[in-house]
């Protein structure tokens, strides 16, 4: 069959989707992945066959243009998506209507425009049997509900875009019939509309989502169908360092913070200086992965310490006693699954969600960032390396992940799947246009091509507005 991956362009969550794409093709199917242009160099260099579609357009060139504004929204889960860690009974309907109002007219539309008409056009030529798409990519199920293929979600964290959009029907099931407004409806359902078709609940969350959480971690939106996936880490084309390679001759703990916080913010929240200076004491190896500007901070660097500005993750955590991290998806997985305790110091986006989950599961000390002093951050560290019971709910947590079915089990259950959930070719497009679309898509449409004025002016809205996207994503 014909497997299509669409991402935004953030090279974090296209990771994740590298293990599944290559088990599909090594299965002997074929696969392309959609993205924009400016990241389809980073495609070719995990081995799979890219396909540039839609315009270039940053989705963090707003938040850079602010910096004040989006240093204030990365403090956890903001409107709507604060549904998710909260009880039903505290949420109410006109708050989550203003949230949805705003991150699908500030947030989603922009990010997805660029790339939907040639997306479209791509699919509708190419004919795949199964499309999957990353759940900031909305632009994957307007593909797939425009050229008939079976599509779902391939989770990158905990679901909470799911359980909000959940948590949002409930709510808008107990207004009046002239009340149930729905930003995110309205709008996949405009371009439902557009090529033939009509709204349906899955152009929100997929026919079906892969999860690569356990259950014990795992977020889920009542009545949605979860597909478990072991988590297979992949961190890029990297070598592994002559240094690592050696066994450490005392306790080792790494220090990584993602590069979100440098990349796209103005840095870490949590005080490296004053957490590595807190160390320096202890009779340990600590490992920092540190990128260039968050180096310049540091007024002295203990013995103790190695700094790094990169160093394969995946092949650093086997080696580490415990793990210093920030939550996020990336990282927190890598570690978890090679079953070494965290101290995690979340801030962006649902890395305190997440932190908070691994924390009740055992294996984790969660601090807020803003919180994790030297001395909180020395304390929570001894409490890992010190109390069995860390590292015993670390050993049972990476258990968990192993037990979940490989990339490589999952593709019979896929093409199971997508037998099921598969229609037909689009009503009214003949396949002899084909050649024609094919033509079209990586050559980049015009920006809006063929879209009703509505969206073409909710864009250009979107284009000049002060909003940030969901800060810490893909960290």
């Amino acid at each position: 069959m014909r497997v299509l991956f669409t991402t935004t362009p953030d090279k974090s969550l296209f990771q994740q989707m590298v293990p599944l794409a290559w088990a599909l093709r090594t299965a002997g199917h074929e696969v392309r992945v959609a993205c924009q242009p400016s990241f389809a160099d980073t495609v070719p260099q995990a081995g799979l066959t890219a396909v540039p579609v839609g315009n270039e357009r940053s989705v963090w060139r707003l938040p850079q243009l602010t910096p004040e504004h989006t240093e204030a929204e990365r403090d956890g889960l903001g409107f709507p998506y604060n549904a998710a860690e909260r009880a039903p009974e505290d949420l109410d309907w006109t708050t989550m209507l203003e949230g949805y109002q705003r991150v699908v007219g500030r947030w989603h539309k922009s990010d997805n425009f660029p790339v939907t008409a040639d997306l479209v056009a791509f699919s509708r030529a190419w004919q795949p049997d199964l499309i999957l798409w990353e759940p900031l990519c909305y632009a994957g199920a307007i593909a797939a509900k425009a050229c008939g293929a079976a599509h779902a979600r391939l989770l990158w964290s905990i679901d909470v875009l799911g359980l909000t959009r959940a948590r949002f029907l409930d709510l808008k099931r107990q207004q009046p019939q002239s009340e149930q407004a729905d930003p995110l409806a309205d709008w996949l359902g405009g371009y439902a509309r557009k090529y033939g078709g009509e709204f349906s609940e899955d152009m929100t969350t997929g026919q079906f989502s892969i999860d690569q959480f356990p259950s014990s971690l795992r977020m889920t939106a009542p009545g949605h169908r979860y597909i478990p996936m072991r988590y297979v880490p992949y961190g890029g084309p990297v070598s592994v360092p002559a240094w690592l390679r050696e066994p450490p001759t005392k306790p080792r703990v790494a220090l990584t913070l993602g590069i979100a916080a440098t990349n796209r913010f103005a840095g870490h929240v949590a005080n490296v200086p004053d957490i590595l200076d807190s160390l320096a004491d202890l009779d340990i190896e600590v490992v920092a992965t540190l990128a260039q500007p968050e180096q310049d901070k540091l007024t002295r660097i203990p013995d103790n310490v190695r700094v790094v500005s990169y160093v394969p993750l995946h092949a650093l955590v086997q080696t580490c006693d415990a793990v210093i991290n920030h939550a996020g998806p990336g990282t927190f997985l890598t570690t978890a699954i090679s079953a070494v305790p965290q101290v995690a110091v979340p801030w962006d986006f649902d890395e305190p969600e997440l932190a908070r989950r691994a924390a009740a599961q055992g294996s984790v000390v969660a601090l807020r960032a803003d919180r994790a002093t030297g001395e909180a951050v020395r304390e929570a560290l001894l409490k890992v390396l010190c109390e069995p019971g860390y590292r015993t709910a670390a050993a049972q947590l990476g258990a968990q992940f192993h037990a979940l079915p490989t990339p490589n089990e999952l593709v019979v259950r896929l093409e199971e799947l997508t037998e099921k959930y598969r229609t037909p070719e689009s009503a009214g497009f003949p396949s002899s246009v084909g050649a024609d679309l094919l033509s079209l898509a990586g050559a980049g449409l015009p920006s809006g091509a063929g879209l009703p004025e509505s969206e073409a002016a909710g864009f250009a809205e979107a284009e000049g507005a002060d909003f940030v996207p969901a800060a810490g994503v893909g960290s």
